[in-house]
């Protein structure tokens, strides 16, 4: 995660320090602005999205799966329970032949997922951290 922001951060440093060249005379003209910037830039930008677009969105953390079998219907009665009871917490119920899953939560850490995981086991004894792909946090 460490790697992705730095490269994030390098290549918002390059945009921001090639992209926007204002001229001396967009100064003087009021409201004119003129953006020179090298031709490669957009070529680089746009692999950069082709590259990291893909994500839909999700970066790698952690989960905690609460549940895992065969039978769809407990499957969504145990996310249901589970909601019920923890309603700021987000839940998901992937299938992965033959099985149907509940997990829950989108932890940036596996500290972060264990700490959770020790607040549901009465709730959710065969509780497990799992390795998925979450979603980005909400901004403020």
């Amino acid at each position: 995660m460490k790697m992705c922001l730095s490269k994030l951060s390098a290549l918002l440093f390059l945009v921001s320090s090639f992209t926007f060249q204002l001229s001396g005379r967009a100064q003087q003209d009021s409201g004119r602005v003129e953006v020179v910037q090298e031709g490669r830039i957009p070529a680089v930008l746009n692999k950069y999205h082709d590259i990291h677009g893909k994500k839909n969105g999700k970066i790698p953390g952690y989960r905690v799966q609460i549940h895992f079998g065969g039978d769809r219907a407990k499957a969504k009665e145990i996310k249901s329970k589970f909601l019920v009871r923890h309603p700021d917490v987000p839940a998901y119920d992937p299938y992965e032949q033959p099985n149907f899953k509940v997990r829950v939560g989108d932890f940036r850490t596996r500290l972060e997922a264990y700490k959770f995981m020790k607040e549901i086991m009465g709730e959710f004894p065969a509780s497990f951290i799992v390795q998925d792909e979450i979603e980005l946090p909400k901004l403020d």
